[in-house]
């Protein structure tokens, strides 16, 4: 097996250096809730309640931690879109977001072109593209991201500026004592340098982690190797609940993309509904799956109960498992903690199979046949 403490393997296998974009992300952060903060936004957004977010693959998942965290709030309800078609319901008191981070996604566009003929609210997150084209040509705000890498590797654009966005139109000041992103503030008082002082709280925890999971920390040390060898040869099973839902899915798609292995993603308590029953065949599968199960104590006294008897049935089916938990003490901070894992041992995976995690030449190849399919 490779040896994941030999630093040459990563220059062979990731000449385009993926690990750099993954150390970066508490950077992204930081950089991402300033360029949002400046951000000029229209005037006319005060009576919105509704938020749709059109996007695929990485430039969807922030809309996904976002529809995750702001599920406690009042308003607005967030929805993450990954079609063509917009959704009906969309009136003139829903965001249209369109988050495209090359501004060419075919399903992003046709969704927003269809926004463009309605009375709806619009914004739109790019590199540039056909989409800052079209928007620019409509009137429409667009926050330009200038951060170059993989979509997947631009986390921290696609997700941070809008947690800044919900601020900024009021709808974070929620006096709810359950307020995930308030634990650090006074509830009655949430101010723009409170919910600042979280977003850099989270960055200087991924930055801590990095002294336990970067490729400079030897195997012993470093959790993310020691579960990337685990996984090696195996069919990826992620399980995440609540806030974690979209984290778990996040770990399906970097497995995917970076590793270019199979994975799938399941959440609780749905999967106690049919999944547990699955586990018996077809026979000699038990060896080839491996289940994380990714936990963090703010999900409900129930959920995690059923994290401890899913764990025993696994067992008892005889599937290689473990249960991984958050870091940090709120809830922003617990779901980047674990996505930063995530990525980490996506990245070792793909060395341990000696490929180069950046290109993704299924995606490409498909998109290519789609245009020339027109």
């Amino acid at each position: 097996m490779i040896d994941l403490d030999n630093q040459e393997i990563y220059q062979q296998y990731d000449p385009e250096g993926m690990r750099n974009h993954i150390r970066d992300l508490p950077r992204q952060c930081r950089q991402a809730w300033l360029k949002a903060a400046e951000f000029v936004l229209p005037t006319d957004l005060s009576d919105i309640d509704k938020i749709v977010i059109c996007g695929m693959g990485g430039s969807a998942i922030g809309g996904d931690l976002l529809r995750s965290l702001a599920s406690k709030l009042n308003k607005p309800l967030v929805f993450v879109n990954r079609s063509y078609d917009l959704p009906a319901f969309v009136d003139t008191k829903t965001m249209v977001i369109a988050s495209s981070y090359s501004g060419n996604t075919e399903e992003t566009l046709c969704a927003f072109t269809q926004a463009l003929n309605t009375d709806c609210k619009k914004l739109a997150i790019t590199t540039g593209g056909k989409l800052e084209k079209l928007a620019e040509e409509n009137g429409v705000p667009v926050f330009t991201v200038d951060y170059y890498s993989q979509p997947r590797a631009a986390l921290g654009y696609s997700f941070i500026p809008l947690l800044a966005l919900l601020y900024r139109l009021g709808f974070l000041e929620d006096k709810s004592a359950d307020f995930t992103l308030s634990l650090r503030a006074k509830r009655s008082n949430l101010t723009a340098w409170t919910l600042l002082a979280l977003v850099e709280g989270m960055a200087q925890t991924l930055e801590g982690l990095l002294d336990k999971l970067a490729e400079d920390i030897p195997m012993y040390l470093n959790p993310a190797k020691q579960l990337a060898t685990k996984l090696v040869g195996k069919l990826v099973v992620i399980y995440g609940a609540g806030i974690l839902s979209p984290v778990a899915q996040r770990w399906k798609s970097q497995f995917n993309e970076n590793s270019k292995t199979w994975a799938f993603y399941e959440t609780f308590s749905e999967l106690n509904h049919n999944a547990v029953v699955g586990y018996e065949f077809p026979q000699g599968m038990a060896d080839k799956v491996y289940v994380v199960l990714l936990q963090c104590p703010s999900l409900h006294p129930r959920i995690l109960a059923r994290y401890k008897i899913t764990s025993e049935i696994l067992g008892k089916a005889g599937v290689g498992h473990e249960i991984i938990d958050s870091q940090g003490e709120d809830d922003l901070t617990r779901m980047m903690s674990l996505v930063f894992l995530g990525d980490w041992v996506s990245y070792y995976l793909a060395m341990l199979y000696q490929t180069d995690p950046t290109p993704v030449k299924m995606i490409d190849y498909l998109k290519q046949n789609l245009d020339n399919a027109k």
